[in-house]
């Protein structure tokens, strides 16, 4: 017989899950790792934080491609919206506490359901990404 592993969570995206320290955003981006799936980028470092989930997740729009706020704040919510509602893969599948920054790095708007999509490949992504670095250190 097997067990299966499952997390019963609310599917929000609370104070507690949101990255808001300076100094782990700066520790991210001086030491973190990075996996893409365009047009979206995830910087993440496995260390540990104030919250008691097991993930801190912050989005970001790089205002040199998008100059208006109405824009960078619309691709920011639809990413929190994409991630929120995808979040259990994460949560499924890490041991450690995380936190990660997830950053649009495309030109050009896309639709919500390309978005959802290309979330989805990029927390899987990072899940084998993470699922490898602990089969390295395992063998070493």
């Amino acid at each position: 017989m097997f067990s299966i592993k499952f997390v019963i969570m609310k599917n929000t995206l609370g104070k507690q899950e949101r990255l808001k320290s300076k100094k782990l955003i700066e520790k991210l981006y001086a030491e973190g790792s990075s996996v893409k799936s365009f047009p979206l980028r995830m910087m993440f470092i496995q260390t540990a934080h104030t919250s008691d989930f097991p993930c801190q997740v912050g989005v970001s729009v790089a205002k040199r491609n998008y100059k208006l706020a109405v824009d960078r704040n619309r691709l920011k919510r639809l990413m929190r919206e994409t991630y929120r509602l995808q979040k259990e893969i994460v949560y499924n599948n890490v041991e450690e506490p995380y936190i990660f920054m997830i950053s649009y790095i495309g030109r050009e708007e896309i639709k919500y359901e390309e978005l959802y999509i290309k979330m989805e490949k990029l927390l899987n992504t990072f899940i084998s990404s993470v699922k490898k670095a602990t089969d390295e250190k395992t063998q070493a």
